[in-house]
C-alpha cells in the first residue's frame, strides 16, 4: 500500500477519510480537538448526540457535513479512558479502524491514531505498529479460489505527525512496518497453501525465487543425498515414508564482514504431517498442512531483514520434509543414527520434529554461529501449556532469552520462557539407544526442547515453539505469521548494538 509521514495541517490535506480519536465521556484527543477548532465543533457534536460510546476499540464513521472540506469522512475510533493507552489498546483501537475501513468504500485515508499516547512507545513503534495492524487486515488469501473477491486496495495512506513527533524515526518505523508486513504476508501464503501445492521442493523454489529479488541473499538446496553423505539420518527418516522427497533449504543473507559470525535461524518445514505410523486423529489433520510455520517464518523473516538492509549475517535452514505412514516409514521402536552420532529411539512418530531440528542444529555448527534460534510448531503441549498468546521459549543461554523475551514485547509478538531444568532430561531415557525421542506425558514442550538441547551444547541457543501461535483456528483459521515480527525486531536491536 502506498503509504505516507504526513505533516501538513489536517484541515488543509484533501482526504477521503480522517482517522481520529476520542475518549470517553465526550474528550477529544488533541488531533480531534485540531479538527474541531477549523470545523465548528463537528465531532463535539456528534459526541454529544451519544452516536458513539468510545470505549477502545467503538467506531463511527461519518460523512462531513461540510461539502467545503476536503475531508470527505471521519471516521470516530474510541480510545477508552483519557490516559495514555497501552500495546493492546492501541493495537485494539488501531485493527477495529482498519477492520472499519475495510469494509468501507473509503479508498484514501489519513490517521492521526499515531499521534495517541502509548505508555513506554515512541513515534517509530506507533508507526510500524499502524502499518503492520493494517496489512494485517487487509491480508487474506486468494491463491487458490477461482473466483476470489479482489482485496481491499487504498489510493493513499497518510500517517499524521504531531509537531513535537521527530520525522526520522517515523520515516524509520515506516520502513520496519512495511518490511515486517511484507515478511508477515510471505509467511501466511506459504503456510496457507495445501500440501498438495507446498511440498518440500516448492518451499525449496520460493527460496529461490527470493534470493532473486535481493543481492544480498543466496541459496543452497541439499538433495536426500547429499544429506545421506552427511549422515542425517534423523532427518531422513521422516520422509521415508512420503513420495516427496526431502529438502534442506539453506537461504543465506550476508551484510556484514566475512569475520562477523552469523545469526542462524533454523525452521521446522514439515509441509504435512499426518503423524506417521503413530497416525493423527481426523478431525483436524487439514491443518497439519500449517507444521511448515517455523519454516516459513525464516523465509519471511529473512525476506524482512533483506528489505531493512540490516548489516548481520544471517543463515536461515530449513528442513523440508512431509511425514506420512508408508510401508517404509519410522515405525515406533525403531532406532535412527544423527547427523551428531546420537542414536535415537523412535517412540512416537508422530514427534517427528525434533528428528528434522537435531540434524538441521548439527549442520548449523559449520557456519560457527553467534546464535542458533530454532522454531517450531513442535508440541501441542505448548499450545495446552500457554494457549495462544504466546510461544515457547527455552534455551542454554539466558541473555539470548532475554533479548528474545525483550523483542516479543516490543513487537507485540510476545513468548514466554519455561524452564529446562536437567532434571527432565531423565525423562527421555532409552534401554535401547542414547536418547527416546518422547519423554511421555509429563512437560512434553520441555522434554522437546531437552531433546534439542542435546544437540545445541556447543553454541547459543534458543528454541521458540510457535504451535499455539503459528495459526488460528475456526472461522478464522488461517495463518498468523508469526513469529516473524518478533525474529525482526531481535535482528533489528542486535543490528542497532553492532
Amino acid at each position: 500500500m502506498p503509504y505516507s509521514i504526513q505533516q501538513s495541517p489536517m484541515s488543509e490535506e484533501p482526504t477521503g477519510c480522517l482517522v481520529v480519536g476520542v475518549y470517553q465521556k465526550q474528550r477529544l484527543s488533541s488531533a480531534a480537538r485540531l479538527f474541531d477548532e477549523k470545523h465548528d465543533n463537528l465531532i463535539a457534536k456528534l459526541l454529544q448526540r451519544d452516536e458513539i460510546k468510545a470505549k477502545v476499540g467503538n467506531t463511527l464513521l461519518c460523512i462531513n457535513p461540510d461539502s467545503n472540506s476536503p475531508i470527505q469522512r471521519i471516521l470516530l475510533v474510541g480510545l477508552g479512558k483519557e490516559s495514555p493507552l497501552n500495546v493492546n489498546e492501541f493495537r485494539k483501537a488501531v485493527s477495529a479502524a482498519a477492520k472499519t475501513l475495510k469494509e468501507s468504500v473509503v479508498t484514501d485515508f489519513i490517521s492521526t491514531l499515531t499521534g495517541v499516547e502509548v505508555k513506554d512507545r515512541t513515534i517509530d513503534w506507533k508507526v510500524a505498529q499502524t502499518v503492520e495492524l493494517f496489512e494485517a487486515t487487509l491480508y487474506q488469501f486468494t491463491q487458490m479460489k477461482s473466483e476470489a473477491k479482489e482485496p481491499k486496495t487504498y489510493e493513499h495512506i497518510g500517517l499524521l505527525l504531531t509537531s513535537n513527533d521527530d520525522l526520522s524515526a517515523a520515516e524509520q518505523g515506516l520502513q520496519h512496518g512495511i518490511a515486517v508486513a511484507h515478511g508477515v504476508a510471505l509467511a501466511k501464503e506459504l503456510a496457507n497453501l495445501p500440501g498438495n501445492i507446498c511440498t518440500p521442493t516448492y518451499l525449496a523454489e520460493q527460496a529461490i525465487e527470493l534470493s532473486h529479488n535481493h543481492a544480498t541473499l543466496s541459496v543452497e538446496i541439499l538433495e536426500e543425498h547429499d544429506m545421506e553423505e552427511l549422515g542425517m539420518g534423523a532427518l531422513l527418516s521422516v520422509s521415508k515414508g512420503s513420495r516427496e522427497p526431502a529438502k534442506l533449504i539453506v537461504l543465506k543473507y550476508s551484510a556484514a564482514g566475512n569475520d562477523q559470525p552469523p545469526i542462524v535461524l533454523i525452521g521446522k518445514g514439515l509441509t504435512f504431517d499426518a503423524g506417521g505410523i503413530s497416525l493423527k486423529p481426523s478431525a483436524g489433520m487439514d491443518e497439519m498442512k500449517y507444521d511448515m510455520c517455523a519454516g516459513a517464518a525464516v523465509i519471511g523473516t529473512l525476506s524482512a531483514a533483506a528489505s531493512l538492509e540490516l548489516p548481520l549475517n544471517i543463515v536461515g535452514i530449513i528442513p523440508a520434509s512431509e511425514n506420512l505412514p508408508d510401508g517404509a516409514a519410522n515405525k515406533p521402536g525403531d532406532i535412527v543414527t544423527s547427523m551428531a552420532g546420537k542414536t535415537i529411539e523412535i517412540l512416537n512418530t508422530d514427534a517427528e520434529g525434533r528428528l528434522l531440528l537435531c540434524d538441521a542444529l548439527t549442520y548449523a555448527k559449520r557456519f560457527n554461529p553467534a546464535k542458533v534460534i530454532d522454531l517450531a510448531t513442535l508440541t501441542g503441549a505448548c499450545l495446552v501449556a500457554l494457549g495462544r498468546t504466546p510461544s515457547g521459549l527455552l534455551g542454554n543461554d539466558q541473555d539470548l532469552c532475554d533479548a528474545l523475551l525483550a523483542a516479543g514485547e516490543v513487537a507485540a509478538d510476545r513468548a514466554w520462557q519455561l524452564p529446562m531444568w536437567e532434571e527432565y532430561q531423565e525423562l527421555l531415557h532409552s534401554n535401547f539407544a542414547d536418547i527416546a525421542n518422547i519423554g511421555g506425558r509429563d512437560a512434553g514442550t520441555i522434554t522437546a526442547a531437552c531433546f534439542l538441547a542435546r544437540f545445541a551444547k556447543e553454541f547459543s541457543w534458543a528454541h521458540l515453539d510457535i504451535a499455539g501461535t503459528a495459526w488460528k483456528t475456526g472461522k478464522a483459521k488461517g495463518a498468523t505469521g508469526r513469529p516473524v515480527p518478533l525474529l525482526v525486531q531481535y535482528l533489528c536491536t542486535l543490528a542497532a548494538a553492532e
